[in-house]
């Protein structure tokens, strides 16, 4: 089982200021998030939050380059439209069967507990999409408690210091 260990995202904590104005203090969480063995090619996810209201409220990682395959991660595709800055840094390669992906995001703490969702999608060539495979919710309660995914995904959690 490899791992991709992926550097922090300073561009998220940047997008949770901006939406969030005032707020100072933010930690650093790692979401893992373990692939079953499917048999086919690399899985495209999408990482991201929503609101207590289900509204985009960022994006955390896609992984997978190919942008022409984007509209197949169709939640995030369509919850992120109007967002021109949801790619900017926060991109990789796709992601194998029975592979693990760790992404790491400094947070707002403020996001914590306020019914905030941190949602991934999947998408693998030639076969069934999986809109919201993954929802986790942002709580302390649920931290490092694994979630199972619909279709690709056996297992997500998050993890906070």
């Amino acid at each position: 089982m490899t791992a991709f260990t992926l550097p922090r995202l300073g561009a998220i904590a940047a997008a949770c200021a901006l939406l969030l104005p005032g707020l100072a203090q933010s930690r650093p969480v790692t979401i893992t998030t373990q692939l079953k063995n499917y048999n086919g090619d690399g899985a495209y996810l999408a990482v991201y939050l929503t609101n207590a209201q289900g509204a985009y409220a960022g994006t955390l990682w896609v992984a997978g380059s190919k942008a022409k395959y984007y509209k197949h991660l169709s939640a995030w595709s369509r919850l992120s439209a109007a967002d021109n800055q949801r790619l900017l840094g926060v991109t990789g390669a796709s992601v194998g069967a029975g592979r693990t992906l760790k992404v790491t995001a400094d947070l707002a703490d403020a996001l914590l507990d306020a019914g905030y969702e941190i949602r991934i999608d999947a998408a693998v060539e030639d076969q069934r999409d999986s809109p919201a495979e993954v929802r986790l919710p942002l709580s302390t309660a649920q931290a490092g408690q694994p979630v199972r995914g619909k279709q690709y995904i056996q297992s997500t959690r998050f993890d906070l210091p």
